[in-house]
């Protein structure tokens, strides 16, 4: 036993499921629906905690009718490696007993003490939990369990249900080692479930059970030799009624009770069939009335013809044959089509009906008094109302729609209209200061569109006298039955007040929203069809509704504020704009998940020598955590950038720093309960327009999209390296050459992720988007946007698109120079013609004074090859490289000192200037703003006449 396939255990058929593989075939479908349902609860094997209750009902109802069956099932067990489990409805184990005293010693605390929950929900698929998803007897064997420490277990389990209600009441279950796994086990607790439940109908009021006796009394004395055992409990086994059959037949027979009438009803159940239910009133001999709902199924072939009089009381009504199709009283809107066919005989003279026709099944489905029944109804759609409420209610963490799904809930089964005004406060994620100004009207709602309430959107302004303000102010739900004798309400607005009646509004409840002590605004409740004015009960489950949605509310709200504390920190942390630069075209877009902020962030960074730095990067994890690292990071690239590291030196910096704030702030976030910084993803690219070379590395990143001018679109094979934060492998970087007018697509995974797309499916769609290089960049992210990102972002997208220019030959000048002192002269003469050649005649002192110092360092302290190279962009960069790795330092001469002025002097001439390292050698480079040199002979001459003569 235990086989899930002719060739495939439920061990292996277990891994198979837990990889993602397909295992329909072999695993019976009660194990895979609880395999399933276990993994979307988020369960793993080795990971079923399971909750203690110590609220134990250890002397209830349940545990006097099982006390004496578990005794017998202990004796009957004696000696044997058995674990005979009672739980209650929620799953928490009530009583356990052994057959062998002797396992307790040697068994965990889950196994052999009361109180631990076995509900499918915490501890996946086994027994107890199964037995009460499925609601029937059920068989786990070894690996079938989802949790790690239950595979060496085997079990039988089944509900044990009230025989009146129909509810579960507990489970029952026999735990034993797989080998032991006998059939007739499933006998042994079928009966011993039945002789629980027979024990509990025993405990059933004097009145339930003096009303239960006269319908079987009744049912004994029934004509025509009725010797199949119709009309006893259990008259229905082996009909093929499932529990979800039985259900529906129950609330419809809790109907038939309340209404107090002889009738039968034809109803539809699941797959088209469909079964008679018989009301019949009964009375006790003590004189105490009531109403028997009997199920029967007719035989193949048959139709069942059914009797349908008026009135509570029992006797032999007159005959009466209803047309086909007429609804019988206490229908309820949406239960099916119960329909009245036929008649039979009446009953005989102790108030029952006759015996159902020959071959005809039929079994007792519920006993009780009508005005009982009354309430139960009522009570039980209160219940519906509620427990739906519940799910449906806080599906979104947006305050306007959970506001909607209130008034979505209540109608039409509580009123016909509802209209839910929060102030504008609330709306904004802010707690509301005073809840009774500045109401806007957010949600209408109801069974027409045109009834004249205050339109949604508007201010609301309402009068003190108001039952919504008077609401907010007492903090309790005000009735209002009758709203013609309502003044404060017809004060607000007495024209609008009697549009309103005009349209049969009649009767109003006025809730407050109150969540945590805070008043977040009121929800209106209008009935108009139903004659009947709203009650006491219409107002207490309206107040359960507005509380129920306060909570939720005020759960958005509070989400709202931080999602929009949080978005306002990410946008500050963003580039606003980028500097001005000729590299390249940029256009980007930022957007923020639908529900959460996470840590994606993009950078344009201008380099030395015109070149073009391009960083997208994404931070793991969401929310005020998340974006406040995003800033720390954008902000070291920059600070690395302007140290001009390649992208593989880069992304090793930023990795050290995501690994030291990992262990700084770990111990700390993990005292407070908060994540810690898993890690960071990112991609550094830099483009040289001078040479059209593209250097990238990434870190655990997507790479780009290159998309050159002859449209084609690639994904360049880069070198992937780790996350950021992972340390111990180095990043490799990967160079191209991209032809002019080629666009790099920088983005982050939420563009192309997601739990619900197919990875490559969405890189076709980018693709696509991008395969256009005559559109500018902006045209560009539009398209994407428009393409490929989703309709509900789960993730933050940062995209970032660059048009790549190159700087023209002409604009580029380079001398290569002997280590000759005497050769300064020539460079001086050759980089004036040059200058006066660009129009930039201003310039000509100070580049020569700058030149010539950067030229004799390089050939007092530098190696050979020295080159000199002028670049005419925005502004002038003069670079003098050579094969030396040692960089000079701006210092201060001394006034003895015969040295050590002339990089300060460089300084003084130059807007920026620094050192960049090459594969052979440095660069010293120096960048002069074409529009202020002409004040820089001023400056540098000044600062000669402040140097004493040596």
């Amino acid at each position: 036993m235990g086989l899930v396939g002719a060739d495939i255990g439920p061990a292996r058929a277990r891994e198979q499921f837990l990889r993602g593989g397909t295992v329909e075939e072999p695993v019976r479908s009660p194990i895979l629906d609880s395999w399933q349902r276990s993994r979307s609860l988020g369960l793993s094997p080795e990971g079923c905690e399971l909750p203690y209750r110590p609220d134990l009902d250890l002397d209830g109802r349940l545990v006097r009718a099982a006390t004496p069956v578990m005794d017998r099932l202990q004796a009957r067990f004696a000696g044997r490696n058995m674990n005979v489990s009672l739980a209650d409805s929620r799953g928490a184990v009530l009583q356990r007993r052994f057959g062998d005293t002797s396992l307790v010693r040697h068994l965990a605390a889950i196994q052999s003490v009361p109180g631990f929950v076995f509900a499918e929900e915490f501890g996946g698929t086994n027994g107890i939990g199964l037995a009460l998803a499925e609601r029937q007897l059920i068989n786990v064997y070894g690996a079938e369990h989802f949790a790690e420490r239950s595979q060496s277990n085997a079990c039988a389990a089944i509900p044990v249900r009230d025989p009146l209600s129909g509810r579960i009441e507990g489970v029952l279950c026999l735990g034993f080692p797989p080998d032991d796994a006998d059939a007739a086990l499933n006998h042994v607790i079928s009966s011993a479930a039945g002789a629980i439940e027979r024990r509990l109908l025993e405990q059933s009021s004097t009145r339930e059970r003096a009303l239960l006796q006269a319908y079987l009394d009744a049912r004994s004395r029934a004509p025509t030799g009725d010797t199949t055992g119709n009309g006893q409990l259990g008259g229905l086994a082996g009909s093929g009624l499932d529990w979800r059959d039985e259900m529906i037949l129950k609330e419809r027979a809790t109907d038939l009770i309340a209404s107090a009438q002889r009738a039968a009803v034809e109803v539809p159940l699941p797959g088209g069939r469909r079964i008679t239910l018989l009301s019949r009133p009964v009375t006790s001999p003590s004189g105490v009335q009531g109403v028997v709902i009997e199920a029967v199924l007719p035989a193949p072939h048959q139709h069942l013809a059914v009797l349908t009089t008026t009135g509570a009381a029992p006797g032999p009504p007159d005959e009466q044959v209803l047309p086909p199709a007429v609804p019988l009283p206490g229908h309820l809107p949406g239960t099916g089509p119960d329909r009245a066919v036929a008649s039979v005989r009446p009953p005989d003279a102790s108030g029952a009906a006759g015996s159902p026709p020959d071959g005809a099944a039929s079994g007792l489905v519920l006993i009780g008094e009508p005005g009982v029944g009354t309430y139960a109804v009522a009570a039980r759609r209160r219940l519906e109302l509620l427990s739906e409420a519940s799910t449906r209610i806080g599906t979104t963490l947006d305050v306007s729609r959970t506001a909607r799904e209130l008034a979505e809930m209540a109608v039409p089964r509580l009123a016909d209209y509802v209209t839910i005004d929060l102030p504008e406060a609330v709306l904004r994620g802010e707690e509301p200061t005073d809840p009774g100004s500045g109401l806007h009207r957010t949600v209408v709602h109801g069974i027409r569109d045109d009834c004249p309430f205050y339109p949604a959107g508007e201010r609301v302004d309402l009068r003190p006298s108001t039952p919504q303000l008077r609401c907010l102010a007492d903090g309790q739900p005000v009735l209002e039955p009758d709203l013609r004798a309502a003044s404060g309400w017809i004060a607000q607005d007495p024209a609008h007040a009697r549009r309103l009646l005009d349209h049969h509004i009649h009767s109003l409840i006025a809730v407050p929203l109150l969540a945590r002590g805070i008043a977040l605004g009121t929800a209106s409740f209008y009935r108009s069809q139903d004659p009947a004015p709203f009650g006491d009960d219409d107002r207490s489950l309206a107040q359960e509704l507005g509380t129920r949605a306060a909570i939720c509310i005020d759960n958005a709200r509070r989400f709202t504020r931080e999602h929009t504390m949080v978005l306002a920190l990410q946008h500050s942390l963003l580039p606003q704009s980028f500097p001005e630069q000729n590299a390249v075209e940029v256009a980007h877009r930022y957007m923020p998940a639908e529900s959460r902020v996470g840590g994606d962030w993009f950078d344009v960074i201008p380099l030395s020598g015109t070149r073009v730095a391009l960083v997208v990067g994404d931070v793991v994890g969401h929310g005020v955590h998340a974006a406040a690292t995003m800033g720390r990071l954008r902000t070291a690239a920059r600070n690395f950038a302007e140290l001009d590291f390649g992208p593989d030196e880069l992304l090793t910096h930023l990795d050290n720093l995501v690994g030291r704030l990992d262990r700084d702030e770990g111990t700390e976030d993990a005292a407070a309960g908060s994540p810690g910084i898993i890690g960071a993803t990112c991609l550094y690219v830099i483009y040289d327009p001078t040479t059209r070379q593209c250097v990238m590395a990434r870190a655990g990143h997507p790479p780009p999209a290159l998309v050159r001018p002859d449209g084609s679109v690639v994904f360049p094979e880069l070198p992937a390296g780790p996350p950021l934060g992972l340390g111990g492998l180095p990043f490799e970087t990967a160079a191209f050459t991209l032809p002019e007018g080629s666009q790099l697509v920088l983005y982050t995974d939420g563009l192309i992720g997601g739990r619900h797309r197919d990875f490559d499916t969405a890189l076709d769609q980018l693709r696509s988007a991008v395969a256009h290089p005559s559109r500018p960049p902006e045209e560009t992210c539009e398209a994407v946007v428009r393409a490929v990102v989703p309709e509900h972002p789960a993730d933050d997208i940062a995209l970032l698109v660059a048009r790549t220019h190159v700087l023209a030959p002409d604009r580029i000048a380079t001398w290569d120079l002997p280590a000759d002192p005497a050769l300064v002269s020539g460079v001086r003469a050759a980089v004036t013609r040059q200058l006066a050649e660009w129009g930039l005649h201003e310039v000509v002192f100070a580049t020569e004074l700058l030149l010539s110092e950067l030229v004799t360092n390089a050939i007092r302290y530098g190696t050979a090859p020295i080159q000199v190279r002028l670049l005419h962009d925005r502004t002038l960069i003069c670079e003098v490289s050579d094969a030396s790795s040692t960089a000079p330092h701006l210092r201060h001469a001394a006034t003895t000192d015969e040295g050590g002025r002339g990089l300060f002097l460089v300084a003084q001439l130059a807007q920026a200037w620094g050192t960049r390292y090459t594969s052979g050698g440095k660069v010293i480079w120096a960048e002069c703003a074409l529009e202020a040199s002409a004040h820089k002979p001023d400056a540098a001459a000044a600062y000669f006449d402040d140097i004493p003569a040596l």
